[in-house]
């Protein structure tokens, strides 16, 4: 697990290859723009950046497919760590529109070729 401001789809790559063939786990911490990948479950990373002063309401568990880098199937919104009725989000998926499109941006920001 690691938290990263840049990373390459090639290591995410290798990743995936190690860990679930196709996929990476990551949380995002929209408020402090941070994103760790790399863990077994997103609660790991959940966990991680808690313990690095993350407030719980501000961290999205989403999955990242390398293979599908520059496509609407690059990120998949699917986390237990996202059910939160409290903070306003029912399904595992990130319910706001434009929370959504937050994640996208950072996730952005941190991922290229």
């Amino acid at each position: 697990m690691k938290q990263v401001d840049k990373i390459s789809v090639k290591e995410l790559t290798g990743m995936a290859e190690k860990m679930f063939y196709k996929l990476v786990k990551a949380v995002v911490d929209v408020e402090r723009r941070v994103v760790v990948v790399d863990a077994e479950m997103h609660y790991d990373e959940e966990q991680f950046l808690l313990q690095q002063g993350s407030k719980n309401g501000n961290l999205w568990g989403v999955n990242l497919y390398p293979a599908e880098f520059g496509t609407d199937k690059f990120i998949e919104f699917d986390s237990m760590i996202n059910v939160r009725p409290g903070h306003g989000n029912d399904s595992r998926g990130v319910d706001d529109p434009a929370l959504r499109q937050t994640i996208i941006k950072i996730v952005s920001e941190v991922v290229h070729e």
